[in-house]
């Protein structure tokens, strides 16, 4: 896992650490210590630390003016023990909110599992982005149907096979609005 960073190439549009209105603003990195893991393995230092013991995220990108924001994500999802929506929401997706981001694109092919704990705060989520909307996007079938099965889909839309990778991130925006409306 030490081996797998957050998506860099978007870094000539956004970096978090420079953005003032980012919760990561002026944050810090040490490039030679593996000072994050998940349960016994080290994670990339780039990842960013949202207070869950296995939950790291990364944000990609935002663009205030069209108002989303791109997160990725790596790790264990695990609601039912340290609520980790409940971090996620309070220590990066409110001030996102705040500063007026209502299309959240949460990546998550890098997310192992995911324990459920109930769907508060997702329905809590929905409703701050009411004018928008939140998308789940390349996670693991396993892990998007345990979302499904706490019916966590009534909150958040969920995209398999977007190729982003390729693309700038303004046609990422771009191909989720498309599938979202044709739904």
């Amino acid at each position: 896992m030490q081996d797998i960073e957050p998506y860099f190439k978007w870094r000539d549009y956004y970096i978090a650490e420079e953005d003032v209105h980012s919760p990561f603003y002026r944050r810090n990195y040490n490039e030679f210590a593996y000072d994050k893991h998940v349960y016994n393995y080290f994670i990339h230092p780039q990842w960013d630390d949202i207070g869950s013991e296995t939950l790291y995220i990364k944000i990609l990108f935002v663009d205030y003016e069209k108002s989303y924001a791109i997160i990725e994500c790596i790790g264990e999802w695990n609601d039912a023990i340290t609520n980790d929506i409940m971090l996620l929401k309070h220590e990066v997706l409110e001030p996102l909110i705040a500063e007026g981001i209502t299309k959240l694109l949460v990546i998550g092919e890098n997310v192992l599992i995911f324990h459920a704990g109930g769907d508060d705060y997702y329905a809590e989520l929905a409703e701050e982005v009411e004018s928008g909307f939140v998308a789940f996007i390349n996670f693991p079938d396993h892990v998007a149907r345990e979302f499904s099965m706490e019916r966590i889909n009534t909150y958040v839309f969920f995209y398999h096979e977007i190729s982003w990778r390729n693309r700038r991130p303004i046609q990422v925006l771009k191909e989720v609005e498309e599938k979202l409306f044709l739904t």
